[in-house]
């Protein structure tokens, strides 16, 4: 595992930049911020991040570690790769993203190059908590447009950690029998859906 490269930013491309570490150039993608930091011939350290398929590995560097830190929180979202993730992270500083996350701006991560209203919602579900900034109230923001009675509900409390909206998983759960475990209400809602 690559942690971080140091090394002299050879060229700029459109997408990424290349660092020449002691003559091997690394193709990184980088956030916008970052992508105007670096210069051609400046010496810098980047903390790396390493996407592996079968027909690719992807480098992602970024300057600070906080930033890092926050691509792979957005990794963790269902939904999100590594570029969407990189394309959030490029609508504004790590700062302005962070914010948008806690205060529950879904409109401001909707600006990201690929990312819809549902994704943006989300990501302010999942992360609102974990950005290290006070949180937006969700019921009060109507990301959760669910009554008390939905919010109360397990089943529905376990499809909406799946990445189900409050919404869909209500809809879901319509036609199973309440009076089943919420384990069981979960997994035929699951095969309904499918």
């Amino acid at each position: 595992m690559i942690a971080t490269l140091s090394g002299v930013i050879s060229e700029k491309l459109s997408e990424l930049v290349v660092l020449d570490v002691n003559g091997v150039g690394y193709g990184l993608y980088v956030t916008a911020e970052d992508f105007g930091r670096l210069n051609t011939g400046d010496k810098t350290k980047l903390h790396i991040y390493e996407h592996i398929r079968e027909n690719t590995h992807d480098l992602f560097g970024f300057k600070q570690p906080e930033t890092k830190a926050l691509f792979e929180l957005l990794l963790g979202v269902n939904g999100v790769g590594p570029k969407m993730a990189l394309n959030m992270l490029s609508v504004g500083t790590m700062d302005e993203v962070r914010q948008a996350v806690a205060s529950g701006n879904v409109k401001f991560l909707q600006t990201a190059s690929g990312v819809g209203k549902r994704v943006a919602e989300r990501v302010v579900v999942d992360l609102k908590d974990k950005v290290g900034l006070a949180g937006v109230d969700l019921q009060s923001s109507g990301l959760l447009q669910a009554d008390s009675l939905l919010l109360k509900d397990e089943a529905v409390e376990a499809l909406v950690s799946l990445g189900y909206t409050p919404q869909d998983a209500s809809q879901a759960l319509k036609s199973v029998d309440k009076e089943l475990s919420t384990q069981d209400r979960v997994k035929l809602a699951l095969r309904t859906k499918a």
